[in-house]
């Protein structure tokens, strides 16, 4: 059943790129372990999760108020864990096809690094100073 399901699904993905035409991205793609994906499309996902649980814990860290390294480095670890479960554990997808373990859990890291701190900072000082 898997095998049809994935062949059937590489052949109308071949014939949309022979028409031009890419196919479209679905959410449900998201959460499916038996999807394919290419190297760009899981790194996009993983950097957009990223970019987003940045946000959310930036500014729930500011709104709080929390101060110091340690909710730093949660984050860091909070961020990683859940990328590395929605990856492995979720997706079981085979993390050396896409660069191995370093290069999944690097992705949008910096970045996600950057916005974290932002909203962090932006809402910790403009509502307790």
């Amino acid at each position: 059943m898997r095998e049809r399901k994935s062949a059937k699904l590489n052949l109308q993905q071949q014939q949309q790129q022979q028409n031009g035409h890419l196919p479209p991205f679905k959410l449900a793609k998201l959460l499916d372990p038996d999807a394919s994906w290419d190297k760009d499309q899981l790194g996009d996902v993983v950097h957009w999760i990223r970019q987003a649980m940045a946000l959310v814990c930036g500014l729930l860290w500011g709104a709080i108020p929390l101060v110091g390294g340690i909710w730093f480095l949660l984050f860091v670890a909070l961020s990683t864990g859940i990328i590395y479960a929605y990856y492995a554990h979720l997706l079981k997808i085979d993390e050396e096809e896409f660069g191995g373990h370093g290069a999944l859990l690097q992705e949008g890291l910096f970045a996600s690094i950057c916005l974290f701190l932002l909203a962090w900072i932006l809402v910790y000082s403009l509502a307790h100073f």
